[in-house]
């Protein structure tokens, strides 16, 4: 999970990809990338905290 938070910050749309595969998620986030590194890097962020929780339950 580091490892995703890591590549997140730098690389958000990757990390979403890493997370989900090919979905609607990691659209959004190309997109939220493109208007701003930051709005991306939250998005990532909180599909992977998301994607964590899951898997927790």
């Amino acid at each position: 999970m580091l490892l995703k938070i890591i590549i997140a910050i730098l690389l958000p749309p990757l990390s979403v990809f890493l997370t989900t595969g090919i979905s609607t998620a990691f659209l959004i986030n190309i997109v939220l990338t493109f208007i701003g590194w930051f709005p991306g890097v939250v998005h990532a962020l909180w599909i992977i905290n998301k994607q964590s929780e899951q898997r927790n339950t």
